[in-house]
Parts: C-alpha cells; sequence; structure tokens
C-alpha cells in the first residue's frame, strides 16, 4: 500500500541505488512545461539535457519526471543546479517523512500523494521538489498514477493565477493538489467505515474486526504523513530566503487550512474506528454470556431430571427368588411406574421453566 524503500545499513552516505521493475532499470518518463502568462511550451523528452536549454530566460520551467529507475537522469540534474547528493539520495529512498530543507539556490521539498487505485485501494508514494528562482523539478515513483492534471489543465487553460505567477506559486499549486487528493479518500474510508458500523450493529463478524483493523493501519499511515504536511506549509510560509514570495505565502495559508482539516478527519475516524472495535469485542462477550446463560438454564433443568434417570437405572432387584426386599425400588413392578417417573419429570422440568422466568433468568 505505502511503499517504503531504506538505505541498506553501512551504505554510504549519497549513493544513488536505481528502483528495478524486475531486476532492470527502467528510462522514467519526462517531460516539460515552460510558460509565461502568454506563451506555453509542453513536451515530452527522451534525454534530460534537452531540458537545460529552457533556464536562461524569465519564464516558469517545470520539469517532471515519472520513475526512479535512472540514476543517471539524477546525477545530470544534480550537476546541473548543483542539486546535493543526500537531497538526491532521499528522492530514491522513499518514505521519506515529509519535509522542507534548504539548500543553497533552492528549496528540497518532500510530499507524500495519497490515492485510491483500481481496485479502491489506498496507495501512497512520495513526491520530491526542488524549487529554485526560475526552475521547478518534481519527481514521482510511478508514471501510471499523478495528482498534478488538474494544474497541468489550469496551465494549459490559462485560468486562474497560475500563469501570471512564478515558480513558488506553482510548487503551492502542486503541493495544495497533493493534500486536497487526501479528500477523497478520507470521504471512500468514511463511507466504508459507515457500511462497516451498520454491520456491527445488526451482525458483527470476524471479517468487520479485520476490516476495521486494516482501516486503522491505514489511518495511522495517512496521520503520519499528514502531520508533517502540516509543517511543510509553515515552513514555506515563513520562508525568509526570497524563494517563496509574499503574494505566495497568501495562498500557503489555505494550504495549512486543508492539512488541518485532513488531521481533524483522521483523528475522528481514527476514534470511529476504536470506538467500533470496542463495539465488536463488547458484543461478542454479551453473545457469549447469552450462550452460556441458555445453556446454564439447560444444564440445570436435565440436572433432576438425570437424577431421576441415574437412580432409576439402577435396576437395584425388588424380589430374589421367595425372598421379596421391599426397600430396592418396589416401584420396578408397578404397572404405571415408567409413566408415573415420565410425567414426574416433565413436571420437573416445567416447573423450573416456570421458576427461571419468574426470576427473569430466560
Amino acid at each position: 500500500m505505502f511503499k517504503t524503500r531504506s538505505v541498506t545499513p553501512g551504505q554510504a552516505p549519497a549513493t544513488l541505488t536505481p528502483h528495478l521493475v524486475d531486476g532492470k532499470t527502467v528510462h522514467p518518463k519526462i517531460t516539460l512545461f515552460e510558460y509565461d502568462e502568454v506563451t506555453l511550451v509542453e513536451k515530452e523528452i527522451a534525454n534530460i539535457e534537452d531540458a537545460f536549454g529552457c533556464f536562461h530566460n524569465d519564464k516558469v520551467s517545470w520539469i517532471n519526471i515519472d520513475g526512479l529507475g535512472d540514476v543517471d537522469v539524477l546525477r545530470k540534474l544534480g550537476e546541473r543546479f548543483n542539486l546535493h547528493p543526500l537531497a538526491l539520495e532521499d528522492v530514491l529512498n522513499t518514505g521519506q517523512r515529509p519535509k522542507v530543507e534548504h539548500y543553497e539556490g533552492y528549496l528540497f521539498i518532500v510530499a507524500e500523494m495519497i490515492y485510491l487505485n483500481k481496485e479502491e485501494e489506498v496507495c501512497g508514494e512520495q513526491v520530491s521538489m526542488f524549487l529554485g528562482r526560475n526552475f521547478i523539478i518534481t519527481v514521482q515513483e510511478e508514471p501510471e498514477t499523478d495528482a498534478f492534471d488538474h494544474v497541468r489543465a489550469r496551465i494549459r487553460s490559462g485560468r486562474g493565477w497560475i500563469r501570471k505567477m512564478k515558480c513558488d506559486y506553482l510548487a503551492y499549486a502542486l503541493l495544495d493538489s497533493i493534500i486536497d487528493h487526501y479528500f477523497p479518500v478520507l470521504e471512500n474510508l468514511g463511507a466504508a467505515i459507515e457500511d462497516i458500523e451498520n454491520t456491527m450493529v445488526e451482525k458483527p463478524s470476524r471479517s468487520c474486526l479485520l476490516s476495521l483493523h486494516e482501516y486503522k493501519r491505514t489511518l495511522v499511515q495517512m496521520r503520519r504523513f499528514v502531520w508533517p504536511a502540516r509543517e511543510v506549509a509553515t515552513s514555506l510560509m515563513h520562508e525568509e530566503t526570497g524563494l517563496v514570495r509574499a503574494e505566495t505565502k497568501v495562498f500557503l495559508r489555505d494550504c495549512y487550512d486543508h492539512t488541518v482539516q485532513i488531521m481533524d478527519l483522521v483523528e475522528s475516524y481514527r476514534d470511529v474506528v476504536s470506538g467500533l472495535m470496542e463495539l465488536y469485542l463488547s458484543s461478542i462477550g454479551i453473545r457469549t454470556n447469552e450462550i452460556m446463560r441458555v445453556l446454564t438454564v439447560m444444564s440445570s433443568i436435565f440436572i433432576p431430571l438425570t437424577f431421576i434417570a441415574g437412580l432409576y437405572g439402577m435396576n437395584f432387584a425388588y424380589q430374589e427368588g421367595d425372598v421379596k426386599m421391599p426397600l430396592n425400588m418396589p416401584e420396578l413392578h408397578s404397572p404405571y411406574g415408567y409413566v408415573i417417573v415420565l410425567g414426574v419429570m416433565v413436571l420437573i422440568a416445567i416447573g423450573q421453566v416456570l421458576f427461571f422466568k419468574h426470576k427473569k433468568w430466560l
């Protein structure tokens, strides 16, 4: 669900290790957006060097890399834009905590993008950004999933502020798009939790408990990403190097508010899931008590019946030859003894049932 790729113990710092697919390196998909208020250039490029010539103007240049299979692309970017090797290592070692790091001439931003796959399962991948004065570079894990389609559509149409602003506003738009994608995921989780709640009230089952454990795990993971995302928005709002301008910081306040809302939703759903798990355990305890009560009542009814049956099952002889033994169960020779004993047993059982109902034990 949430992919994590950590450094091998003992590995030298700033070691770049590619992500392999079936044991092979895969060249990433690289796209370039170059625009200002009037013009727009959008193209897919095969070699990263083809994008280097666009950074000598006042336009906004956005390079997006989908895939982590070719470390040479990152090395060339690092050489061209003086990107720190440790930042490049964090790009490849996914599962980083969302953060903002200040380097000379640029900011390194890490965020976690959450989305629903085709099976409606919650998945996540790391998005890394390098924000400079006239460029922004984003690196994603997978080419198949993306949260930036709406941002691209706004750039193409020229609607809103995005074509009038600089790279810092584009970084805000990308970060805001990542955070906004948490809302539909949480709505989907909320609907699923509500369905389980209705099922738990009517008929709790082990499958419900397993689903609740999975949802709780997902919410814990989301909280681990949302909490530092709020710190990312705060850091960008108070950034003092001039890479984030004052007019963009106003929009970042809205991004911060969204992280607070998401955090509230995550905590609320966690409380609901914990409550449902307690409800399940309570309902199981209640069902067990009801079953034990019924079994106890049934055992209590059969105790005297078993005693009578056992007593008359001893078959002590009433007469041995010509010698009569009246103390040895004279009822054995009564013509109605069998019917009388059965009738007594039925009356005892009915009397016990009436007594239990009077005591409200049934």
